[in-house]
């Protein structure tokens, strides 16, 4: 197991942020709610205490002992960690007087602690608490400030433990990653082994450890998750890895078959399945985005199960989890509130009576697709931009037909592949085209039309967290208007999306 760094998760927005600056410096962290800890941590070098939207002043806010790991290992708390230390030793943190919120600069630094080294005077931090600490407890020293927060950062004497009221995590903090990497790297001690290559060698061989000569069953997407998933399953157990790729009728435009052409020429045992009718079906009628999103994933545990059925002495269902759906799902104040349902397998491991095996459930998106790269899965699969489970059918407002389906695909392909041919795809996180349920007047020659309006959608983003809107070139917007409008003769109004997440999410339903 790898040397590792335990993240407490206070509540924070930016927790995942932490964790990933930690996993950028090839350190393998993870991060555990404070009111549901692991018993032990194999190879713990050290710990992180995330921020949070409560103040310590409160009753019932987060609290844990932090004597486990004080003078065991290094620990660095973060805002809220840094007030947790304050607050339990007796120090006083008190309501800010003025607003402690967005950039700030170091005014004082003592260079003598090793968690600031190289980090200079006049460097940009964020900050981001409604308290602030007033007085340091015995043994803790001031080791940094601002104008408007004398003590920024501490450290305790005789101990490697730190506190800081900033934000390393965010790009905002100029030196951010100066810091975690002091903490991480030279105050942990940890060897910044934790690599791609080193992920798949050790995943593959406890994947053959734990499934032995057993069958494994896994639903292919055509998406970068379930791909990564099934090459390193079938890196270790070969044949006895049996995936099933199911067309619903809402893939992208010739998508079933490029996709599953791709999985054979990797070796993969594939098999196709043509469900679209029977997908059609389960939607007619529905226009709620949440009832299409559920009889989506209704219809596709009854076809997967159907077909896994017809494998003989299967003992394992394959999941293409990733750990920001595991971290969502145990958050620090419980489940979070159901935004949208998911169609993929929820539901398939209780109905077939099957184990499950997840190998992704540690990694970030952007770590999968590094181990991609690292399995050499071609490259059309692993850049392909993120595509819902419920496909096409959320992209179409209202209720789906077929022939609905077939005009979004033809628009969608030429916005593709229009993206992909001016050398604008890489640069864009995901793009999409939504089928709007409206109709507008427009003039083709001589004659007047009533058709239906296309929403273009092209985001910029890291993880899909967060998201603004992608710049694209107008001649490039005014070429796309113009061929979609010319080869799709259902459609003759095309509008381009605008708006950021948050306040908007990427998709529209």
């Amino acid at each position: 197991m790898s040397e590792q760094i335990l993240i407490i998760d206070f509540g924070s927005q930016y927790t995942q942020l932490i964790a990933r600056r930690v996993r950028e410096l090839n350190v393998y962290c993870e991060i555990h709610p404070y009111n549901n800890l692991p018993h032990s941590v194999e190879n713990l070098k050290g710990v992180i205490l995330s921020g949070s939207p409560c103040s310590v002043r409160e009753s019932d806010a987060p609290n844990i002992a932090l004597d486990a790991y004080r003078g065991h290992v290094p620990v660095l708390g973060i805002c809220y960690g840094a007030q947790l230390l304050v607050h339990q030793n007796g120090g006083e943190v008190v309501p800010s007087t003025i607003r402690e919120y967005g950039r700030a600069r170091l005014q004082k630094i003592d260079q003598h602690p090793e968690l600031l080294k190289e980090m200079t005077i006049g460097n940009q931090v964020w900050m981001s608490h409604g308290d602030t600490i007033s007085t340091l407890p015995e043994h803790f020293i001031n080791i940094a400030s601002t104008e408007d927060v004398a003590n920024a950062a501490f450290k305790i004497d005789e101990e490697d433990t730190y506190g800081i009221q900033f934000h390393p995590e965010v790009t905002h903090t100029d030196d951010g990653k100066v810091l975690l990497r002091n903490f991480v790297v030279h105050i942990c001690g940890c060897a910044q082994d934790w690599t791609p290559d080193i992920f798949v060698e050790s995943t593959v061989a406890n994947l053959k450890e734990t499934i032995g000569n057993d069958k494994v069953v896994l639903g292919l997407s055509g998406g970068v998750d379930s791909s990564v998933a099934a090459m390193l399953i079938h890196q270790a157990i070969g044949k006895n890895l049996y995936c099933i790729f199911v067309d619903n009728g809402l893939l992208r435009k010739n998508e079933f078959e490029e996709v599953l052409h791709s999985y054979k020429d990797m070796g993969l045992n594939v098999k196709g399945v043509d469900a679209k009718n029977e997908f059609y079906k389960a939607l007619e009628g529905l226009s709620d985005p949440e009832e299409k999103r559920k009889a989506i994933g209704k219809t596709f545990i009854e076809i997967f199960d159907i077909e896994a059925h017809q494998i003989k002495d299967v003992k394992w269902l394959a999941q293409g989890t990733i750990y920001p759906d595991v971290i969502e799902s145990v958050s620090v104040k419980g489940p979070s509130a159901t935004i949208k349902s998911h169609h993929n397998v929820g539901g398939l491991p209780e109905k077939m009576n099957l184990k499950v095996v997840e190998p992704l459930n540690t990694l970030f998106k952007d770590e999968v697709r590094k181990v991609g790269h690292t399995l050499e899965i071609p490259g059309d699969i692993l850049n392909r931009h993120p595509f819902p489970g419920p496909g096409l059918g959320i992209r179409i407002i209202g209720d789906v037909t077929a022939q609905k389906v077939r005009i979004l695909q033809d628009v969608d392909h030429i916005f593709i592949k229009g993206l992909k041919d001016r050398g604008l795809y890489d640069e864009v996180w995901q793009a999409l085209a939504v089928l709007l349920p409206i109709q507008s007047v427009g003039v083709m020659g001589d004659e007047r039309t009533y058709e239906n309006v296309v929403a273009l959608r092209a985001v910029t983003s890291v993880d899909g967290m967060t998201a603004d809107w992608s710049k694209l070139p107008y001649e490039f917007l005014a070429d796309i208007s113009n061929k979609i409008i010319n080869n799709v003769k259902e459609v003759n109004r095309i509008v381009y999306d605008i708006s950021s997440k948050p306040p908007a999410t990427i998709e529209w339903e």
